[in-house]
């Protein structure tokens, strides 16, 4: 049986179903299932993903099975409309979309109105009696083909549109008449042959075959994959093309085009909510050129075609149990669905909707947890504007995305990108375009003077989780010369603006921000009454906690972050770094002392000095995680890493002694520059750091051991319940460890001993060289916990210098040698199967043994599900991304059991 490439669906019945993602994309999935439950769906047929890797594998060529396959389906279109495409009389025109398997608006091409020429317009005109409508549908479908099939930029279009709406005196496309309309036909065809050296198609079959391929080339294009980048998309999944007949929202007042969602997917709110244009095209509402109205207008303007359309989208709604994105339009009175999907919406509308629908068991708990990307909470825990600061409102327009933002005013996407690698930027536009993705990427925030709340400004903001001001059309946008106005106040690029995306305010300047609100709740700084917001947030978290069997930590190393990291739902800390201690102005001098001595005596006195400061430090993180695991890793960095800068002290020696300054400074910078030659190294990362410090000089592990017992010690007597994990780094031989290891229990002992308290503690290693996770049964033997280093194990495995390689990093990623940096994300091929040694060969020698992770990865989602599925026994990442680990780790149980 011949494989099967398109699909088609009409009359109550598809070839195809919403399961078949993979093959029909979202779209043309969404499309078969509509059409198979009775919902009105305009017929098409949908050309599948694979013929889409089809046409890539084989130099952008279909094959003729395929192209027999798509001709024989549009002549089963031609016959269920009792039309011919492109006919001479009453033709049948149709709309070419995009639909690849996850949602990404805008990113892709479509065409509309496809199957106009000369005649047929005439055609057209004669079978609707409505001339104006014939050539506004034609003028549209020259410049959308021109421009999406072409590459003809829309500017040599839409000059002659505006010329034509300023000769005139008019505003708005619909006040154009039909003649205006015809010269805008023959402007257009004549701007298109300038631009390509052709004359415009008109035979509907060519034009239909050339928008096809068109719309699979979509598929690369560099705003879609900036945005499979962005989103973490496969590039090789493909697009499917759909090819449906059209219906026509702009045949006049009673007819209409809009899109919607079920619920409200900035808020959550179970609500109508979209927008429509009377007399209009699909596009002309999510391009922003005109303002639409709410869709709660639409009961009024017309009755029946609203109710129709909220019992639809209820019933879509409660047959994919998941707020739905619809498209539809209405012509004649008469209403159509044209696409419905999972809507896109923001943390707070995923937490408020995922426990909503639970209430009204639509979905399951578990359902709910795998609802909220764990990604998304970050959006959650940002700052919001500090609500005491004094401020300049200058504007206001939709709160379309959530959130505040603060930036220095950009008026283009390149502009954007270029300022964001030095400052923050906030994109100012007109409206944006899918082609502004990168620009957007990097913004803080969005800031649009024109376009609705489903505008694509606002849906991408949503989705990335970017603070959103739509339609503020009191300010008028210069873009030409950088700058926009309001009344008096004119801002330039580079001018400082905030705004608000819950209220929609703008506002001059720079606005200081306070802790989000679920951090205010959570650090008691506002009454849990007073949010409604954490309640939902606080539910969704149990939920997960529930669930996952991968315990999370945190990255800290002083008290007050440990505080936060308890109340984010820490259940310990995996990592505390001890050099950051020293680091601390009034420490660094006796740092330098210790490392300047020249005999053990004196690095002892040093020592000395530092210990009651390392057991302060300690004690105060003891006591925030009391009755949890707290795990301390010994010294780690190379000891030049406290010492100024050889070539910066080489030069200020040089200066005192031109300059004739003090002999005894110029001695002691000379004393100092010596030991910093001393300890010099060419390639310090693996150099004497780590256990290697600790062997070559153990009274700094004696230090660290005897602060860190001397204070469990302490507060054990005063009731608290200490559970000390202490850390040797960067081992790669068992015999490093076991040194380190006798040391460290010898200086407990003693300690012990002295306070007359029996501590319960363990010693374990870091495995962050590849050799450490080869030889792990050995090295397990010794240690009682292991902990991956994925920052060094990363760089050791990779032969990548975190700090170097960013200079082909981005290089790599971009021309598809990498995927993803393997500095952000789990490189699970390599770097993981190095994990997966060490765990499987670690418990062999010691079964049950505890395992964890605190590399920054330890917060990354897809890093967080490799550990569940690794058997990890605990992530650890920095405090504000606790909450994220812990939904990841949910995910990543759930995702098992599928």
């Amino acid at each position: 049986m011949a494989k099967k490439w398109v699909y088609f669906f009409g009359n109550g019945k598809a070839d195809g179903n919403g399961k078949m993602k993979d093959v029909l994309g979202g779209k043309g999935a969404g499309l078969a299932e509509m059409t198979n439950s009775g919902v009105p769906v305009p017929p098409g047929f949908t050309i599948s993903t694979e013929a889409c890797n089809f046409f890539y594998d084989n130099k952008r060529k279909l094959s003729k099975e395929i192209i027999e396959q798509a001709d024989k389906n549009l002549l089963r279109l031609e016959k269920v409309m009792n039309k011919k495409l492109g006919g001479k009389s009453d033709p049948l025109l149709v709309s070419v979309r995009s639909g690849s398997k996850f949602s990404m608006p805008g990113m892709m091409d479509t065409v509309l109105n496809l199957g106009l020429n000369d005649d047929s317009v005439k055609g057209l005109t004669e079978k609707t009696g409505n001339e104006r409508f014939a050539y506004d549908a034609y003028r549209r479908f020259i410049q959308m083909f021109g421009n999406v099939v072409m590459g003809v930029d829309k500017e040599h279009f839409e000059h002659h549109m505006t010329e034509m709406k300023n000769k005139k005196g008019i505003k708005l496309d619909t006040e154009l008449n039909t003649g205006d309309l015809k010269q805008l036909v023959e402007m257009y065809k004549k701007a298109y042959q300038e631009q390509t050296g052709q004359v415009f198609p008109t035979d509907p079959k060519k034009q239909l075959a050339m928008t096809r391929d068109a719309v699979f080339n979509s598929w690369n294009n560099p705003r879609a994959i900036t945005y499979r980048k962005i989103h973490n998309i496969d590039h090789n999944l493909g697009t499917a093309v759909n090819v449906q007949a059209m219906v026509f929202g702009n045949m006049g007042n009673d007819s209409a085009t809009g899109v919607g969602f079920t619920r409200n997917p900035s808020t959550g709110e179970k609500m109508f909510y979209g927008e429509y244009l009377i007399n209009a095209q699909g596009e002309d509402v999510v391009a922003g050129i005109r303002t639409p109205n709410p869709i709660a207008h639409l009961e009024k303007d017309m009755p029946e075609a609203f109710k129709q359309l909220k019992a639809i989208t209820s019933r879509l709604e409660k047959h994919y149990r998941d707020v739905q994105d619809f498209e539809f339009t209405i012509e004649k009175n008469t209403l159509y669905m044209l696409q419905t999907r999972n809507g896109k919406r923001t943390a707070f509308a995923a937490i408020k909707v995922a426990v909503d629908m639970v209430r009204e068991k639509l979905i399951t708990k578990e359902e709910a947890v795998l609802r909220v990307e764990p990604q998304q909470l970050d959006q959650m825990l940002h700052p919001i504007l500090d609500p005491k600061a004094k401020i300049q409102v200058i504007a206001k327009g939709l709160n379309a995305s959530p959130g505040a933002a603060s930036g220095q005013v950009v008026f283009t996407a390149e502009d954007a990108v270029n300022w964001a690698k030095k400052t923050k930027t906030l994109l100012v536009r007109m409206e944006t375009s899918p082609d502004d993705i990168h620009g957007m990427a990097v913004s803080e925030g969005i800031l649009t003077s024109r376009g609705g709340a489903t505008s694509h400004a606002v849906v991408v903001s949503r989705q990335m989780g970017k603070p959103c001001v739509a339609g503020c059309e009191t300010i008028k946008v210069d873009e030409k010369n950088k700058m926009f106005s309001i009344n008096s106040t004119t801002v330039r690029e580079g001018d400082w603006i905030t705004i608000d995306g819950g209220t929609g305010r703008v506002i001059l300047g720079k606005v200081d921000t306070v802790e989000s609100e679920i951090i205010q709740v959570l650090t008691g700084k506002l009454d849990v009454k007073q949010s409604t917001l954490f309640n939902d947030y606080k539910l969704i978290m149990s939920w997960a906690d529930q669930i996952r069997s991968l315990k999370v930590r945190a990255n800290a190393d002083i008290p007050r972050d440990a505080k936060i990291a308890r109340a984010l739902g820490a259940e310990g800390i995996g990592l505390c770094r001890t050099e950051h201690m020293f680091f601390a102005e009034e420490r660094l001098p006796i740092v330098q002392e210790m490392i300047l001595a020249d005999t053990e005596e004196d690095r002892i006195k040093a020592l000395d000095k530092l210990l009651p400061m390392q057991k302060e430090d300690f004690k105060g993180l003891f006591r925030e995680m009391d009755g949890y695991p707290v795990t301390i890793r010994l010294l780690d960095p190379p000891l030049h890493e406290f010492l100024p800068k050889r070539e910066e002290l080489m030069v200020e020696i040089a200066v005192l002694e031109a300059t004739k300054g003090d002999i005894n400074l110029i001695s002691q910078k000379k004393k100092l520059l010596d030991r910093i030659q001393d300890l010099h190294e060419f390639n310090p990362m693996l150099g004497l750091r780590g256990c290697r410090l600790g062997i070559y000089y153990p009274e700094i592990t004696r230090m660290q051991a005897r602060a860190i017992f001397e204070a469990a010690c302490e507060l054990t007597k005063e009731g608290y319940k200490i559970v000390p994990e202490i850390m040797v780094p960067l081992v790669g031989i068992v015999t490093e460890l076991k040194s380190q290891k006798e040391l460290i229990i010898e200086t407990a002992k003693e300690v012990t001993k002295k306070c007359g308290k029996k501590l319960t503690y363990s010693i374990g290693t870091m495995i962050e060289l590849p050799r450490a996770a080869i030889t792990a049964d050995e090295i397990a033997v010794e240690a009682e916990f292991f902990s991956f280093g994925t920052n060094d194990l990363t760089q050791t495995t990779f032969g990548f210098s975190r700090d170097d390689s960013g200079k082909f990093l981005n290089y790599y990623l971009e021309n598809g040698i990498l995927e993803t940096s393997p500095f952000q994300a789990i490189d699970q091929k390599g770097v993981g199967q190095l994990m997966k040694i060490g765990v499987e060969k670690g418990r062999r020698t010691r079964p049950g043994m505890k395992i964890g992770i605190c590399g920054e990865h330890g917060g990354e989602p897809s890093s967080v599900e490799f550990c569940h599925r690794t058997g990890l026994s605990y992530v650890s990442c920095s405090p504000f991304r606790i909450p994220i680990a812990r939904l990841a780790a949910a995910h990543g149980k759930l995702k098992d059991k599928k």
